[in-house]
């Protein structure tokens, strides 16, 4: 596969791009000079001034796009040659900070995590024009009701097919970061069915979906703990995990 080759005199914006690419593990070449461009280079980053210098269109300008981030997201998906996919699934794990993550015609193609909920549809937005599909679906996982509702409200103007999946068989080990966890869930989420949504859901928690979230706190200690309602709202806005919330109880007894 081709690599991603690095070529700016511009101090600043270089620093700010080996900087993502150390971050992201991705490999890459420096290049000292516009001429005589190693073969293996498929994606060239530079910026919009020093473009003009380079005698090939495989060139991604960094300053003219919104982000870093998002210029190097469009860079890979140059790199991989692919102008079509056949089926692209979302997966989003929801939470104050949501995970999401892309799989195409089976491939894990990115993974990252959103600022806020109403962040989440402009990032996906940007996903489907970033990987272009004949057919795409979303799939959220069923935790963090509130939150879980606020996102799928956000996303039915897209006309895209929304499931919400059981995540219980994506919980991960407690030693991975929150951020790599909220990542990786989202990409198992994406690989999983579940019932699809047909309305806009409502945002207020009701009695039922309290006692829903206690009867789950019951089944995952073993029958040892119910949390309190108190507690158990604050599952339903995201503010706590299951397992965190049962931890908090139990320290309370």
């Amino acid at each position: 596969m081709k690599t991603l080759g690095v070529y700016t005199k511009d101090f600043s914006l270089y620093h700010d791009i080996i900087k993502e690419l150390k971050k992201r593990k991705l490999a890459y070449v420096l290049l000292s000079s516009p001429k005589n461009i190693p073969t293996r280079i498929g994606i060239i980053l530079t910026s919009k001034k020093e473009r003009s210098e380079l005698k090939t269109h495989k060139i991604v300008a960094i300053d003219s796009y919104d982000s870093l981030e998002h210029a190097l997201d469009f860079a890979l998906q140059k790199l991989t040659g692919k102008e079509l996919y056949s089926k692209v699934f979302i997966g989003i794990d929801p939470g104050e900070r949501p995970g999401i993550a892309i799989v195409g015609d089976e491939i894990l193609l990115q993974k990252i995590q959103a600022d806020s909920p109403e962040r989440v549809v402009l990032l996906i937005k940007r996903l489907l024009k970033l990987y272009p599909s004949k057919e795409a679906n979303i799939r959220i996982g069923h935790g963090s009701i509130i939150i879980r509702n606020r996102i799928i409200n956000s996303l039915i103007p897209l006309n895209i097919p929304i499931e919400i999946v059981d995540e219980t068989s994506t919980t991960l080990s407690q030693q991975m970061g929150r951020f790599d966890r909220d990542r990786e869930a989202a990409a198992s989420i994406a690989l999983l069915s579940g019932g699809k949504v047909q309305k806009n859901l409502p945002l207020e928690p009701t009695r039922g979906a309290i006692k829903d979230i206690q009867k789950q706190s019951r089944q995952l200690s073993g029958g040892k703990y119910t949390i309190s309602k108190e507690t158990a709202l604050q599952v339903l806005k995201g503010k706590k995990s299951l397992l965190e919330a049962i931890e908090n109880d139990k320290s309370k007894k």
